[in-house]
């Protein structure tokens, strides 16, 4: 052939090298890199669930056209899991890439005053990225603990208010009104409230300073269901109901800042305060949903995701922009709420609520967005955990992680070339709920290590068996424990848990 058709043989000659060379190039893109790097922002709602979006749930009572619109450019993920059940835990894990039940935190979340969660010397994001060249910021809800200064240096910190030094903080108001944060873990930049928009203290710090020092009593709220916040010190200026759209605000004055410098791409960790209570939707979207100011503060969370995604289109920086949105839970979605809005199942078909170890706990909505690379309507029933974020951007900057990094991080950096790649992310994933209740996902088989939810949903029953085991894959709403019916899977399962928890790690190190 290449004799009778020399002109025809070096065309295809030519074409295979080109697809050859593309196919090199868009490896390279995804491992090593480009000549400029994918900016990044990881947006983090709080306590989202599954059924909340309308394009994850056609039956949602809650518009969230901006979030549909994500998912339809980009890739869903349909098997997606917090690191815990509950905020602080899994924010943990999203920075370190570490499961937070290896930190000092067994169980529960910190308050206001507790003191950094990550420890001094833990490798974060933050730090990976910047080691890629990119500036890094955080913006919104950290709840990971900060070091104040306080009256008396000898006093240990708990979860309830301390005795912080407020007048020593006004004076360093120039200076700096935390002597760690987000700035000491790999964050050029940060914007933040110190925990959840109904833990005190109430005040914004700007890189470890506080915008208004000037300390007072803000009274709590009780009532109606949601509209809820502690009694505590904040400062003057400071109000709840217009934290959501500062964030927005601040999130895209980074972002403004960082794309002047053509050179350097950024990373932006975007933890929003929302719609953990207060449910405080601003009046242009109450009455936006049917499913109550529960519903209409969803809508103005996706209203702040899309302001942010319109900015990145004006910018022309949209196509070379990977977005990713997630929870950092499953949704506070009681049974009275059901009862009361009764079409609207915020945590889809899954069992229980944030806190749990059921699914409905941790079972997070995922959309990822890179235009440059992902294809668009892509979706993935590959199981993933919120700490994949490190291994994740590690592959797609070049980067190797080290044996003290990273420790329960798996990249499925593979999946954004082909949504339908077979080769698995993780081999396991485990859950923790808000009480320290373990559980492990392998494959189709969940096995929990106890009773009940290990949250708030259910504390189980004494007649009820020791452990329960789920086939998720034909039972996702874990409706028929089988651990009496197959005790040598639960037994299997147990001994997986067992080992992982004590070795230190679950990926290959």
């Amino acid at each position: 052939m290449f004799r009778s058709y020399p002109n025809l043989s070096y065309t295809v000659l030519m074409l295979l090298l080109a697809t050859s060379a593309l196919l090199v190039f868009r490896k390279k893109s995804l491992a090593e890199g480009t000549a400029r790097q994918p900016n990044v922002i990881y947006i983090l709602a709080d306590d989202l669930g599954s059924g909340d979006l309308s394009c994850l749930n056609s039956n949602s009572q809650i518009s969230t056209p901006n979030l549909d619109k994500l998912a339809s450019n980009g890739l869903v993920f349909t098997d997606a899991h917090s690191g815990s059940a509950v905020c602080t835990p899994t924010r943990y894990g999203i920075l370190t890439g570490r499961y937070a039940f290896r930190s000092r935190l067994k169980k529960g979340v910190l308050g206001g005053y507790s003191p950094m969660l990550i420890e001094n010397d833990r490798f974060t994001v933050a730090d990976l990225m910047k080691k890629a060249g990119y500036r890094t910021g955080v913006v919104g809800k950290w709840h990971l603990g900060l070091d104040w200064v306080k009256t008396d240096a000898s006093k240990t910190i708990d979860h309830a208010e301390y005795d912080a030094d407020w007048t020593r903080n006004e004076n360093l108001a120039l200076e700096k009104g935390v002597t760690a944060g987000p700035n000491d873990l790999g964050f050029d930049h940060s914007f933040i409230i110190p925990a959840s928009l109904d833990i005190a203290p109430y005040v914004y710090l700007q890189n470890g300073k506080p915008l208004d020092p000037r300390m007072t009593d803000i009274a709590g709220n009780k009532t109606p269901r949601g509209v809820f916040w502690r009694d505590g010190k904040g400062s003057q200026s400071f109000d709840v109901r217009q934290t959501l759209d500062i964030f927005g605000q601040e999130a895209k004055k980074f972002i403004s800042e960082s794309a002047r410098n053509q050179s350097r791409p950024f990373f932006l960790y975007l933890p929003l305060s929302s719609p953990h209570t207060p449910w405080l939707p601003s009046e242009a979207h109450q009455g936006s949903s049917k499913a109550g100011i529960y519903g209409d503060f969803v809508h103005h969370t996706d209203a702040v995701v899309g302001t942010v995604m319109h900015l990145l289109d004006s910018l022309g920086i949209a196509n070379n922009t990977l977005v990713i949105f997630t929870s950092d839970n499953g949704a506070d979605w009681k049974p009275g709420d059901q009862e009361t809005y009764p079409a609207h199942r915020a945590n889809y078909i899954y069992r229980g609520e944030k806190s749990d170890i059921w699914e409905g706990g941790h079972r997070v909505p995922f959309i990822l967005r890179w235009p440059a690379v992902v294809k668009k309507g892509g979706k993935s029933a590959q199981t993933i955990c919120l700490t994949d974020l490190m291994a994740t951007l590690a592959s797609i900057t070049g980067q190797k992680l080290g044996r003290n990094a990273g420790q329960d991080s798996f990249s499925f950096a593979h999946l954004l070339r082909s949504a339908g790649d077979r080769a698995p992310v993780r081999p396991s994933v485990i859950h923790h709920s808000i009480d320290g209740m373990f559980a492990i996902r392998r494959g189709q088989w969940k096995f929990i290590d106890g009773k009940g939810s290990g949250g708030w949903s259910s504390k189980g029953e004494a007649s009820d068996p020791e452990g329960q085991l789920y086939n998720i894959e034909n039972d996702p709403s874990e409706t028929t424990n089988l651990f009496e019916k197959q005790p040598e899977i639960a037994k299997e399962l147990k001994a997986l848990l067992e080992k992982q928890k004590a070795q230190g790690y679950t990926r290959p190190l």
